[in-house]
């Protein structure tokens, strides 16, 4: 019995040590956090951050997905790295015409109901404005990074950051209220263990309303 209970802690310790020793300390969250707000202070969820440092580790480029329902894109803003590809299925009764007229991806998704087009390749960093011909107040965003991090601020305005190298690194904070063209960015430097909180003035117009049909109306009114 003592023989096995050698056997077994030896076994379990040498477990834990071949766990260890697979864990890079470069994938270990720290303590590093952003935290964003309008200018009024209140957290501001779904900004997009980027911070840029040395880092070799490769990128997640499987298909995402942004889906049509209620005459609404789903998620509203996506992150990807460059090079990943991005499906839109229509999960609508009605047919939609998905297109972006962005500098960092122009695309036209005609016409269609069941049958998804064939994936969008994006392989150019920047903001994608995403459209609808048919829907007009329909709207998305999709962020295509080539930071080594970057993340979307969760219902507090935080991000979390990795285990960052020694020095300051370069900031990047994106919201869709930040500008009308979409295109701005708030920039600034953090460095390891610090805590930055971001503020943004956000002067983009107010999202216009949903129009619906009479038909629309009276189904609402309805239920």
């Amino acid at each position: 019995m003592v023989y096995l209970k050698r056997a077994y802690w030896a076994l379990l310790c040498g477990g834990a040590s071949l766990v260890l020793l697979s864990v890079s300390p470069d994938t270990l969250a720290s303590d590093t956090r952003i935290s964003v707000s309008d200018s009024n202070g209140e957290p501001l969820s779904n900004a997009v951050v980027e911070v840029y440092f040395p880092y070799s580790a490769s990128r997640d480029t499987s298909v995402k997905q942004i889906y049509q329902r209620d005459a609404a894109f789903h998620p509203e803003v996506l992150t990807i790295p460059v090079n990943s590809q991005v499906t839109f299925p229509n999960e609508d009764t009605t047919r939609h015409h998905v297109f972006s007229f962005s500098d960092a991806k122009t695309f036209d998704l005609n016409l269609y109901l069941n049958e998804t087009p064939p994936p969008v390749h994006f392989d150019t960093p920047g903001v994608v404005v995403l459209g609808c011909n048919i829907h007009d107040h329909m709207q998305a965003f999709i962020v295509v990074s080539d930071a080594p991090f970057y993340a979307m601020t969760d219902n507090n305005g935080q991000v979390v950051l990795p285990s960052l190298p020694p020095g300051e690194h370069r900031v990047r904070v994106w919201h869709q209220r930040l500008h009308d063209s979409q295109q701005r960015w708030w920039e600034g430097e953090i460095a390891p263990t610090e805590q930055l909180s971001v503020p943004l003035e956000l002067r983009a117009t107010p999202k216009p309303p949903e129009k619906l049909s009479p038909l629309q109306q009276r189904f609402r009114e309805a239920t």
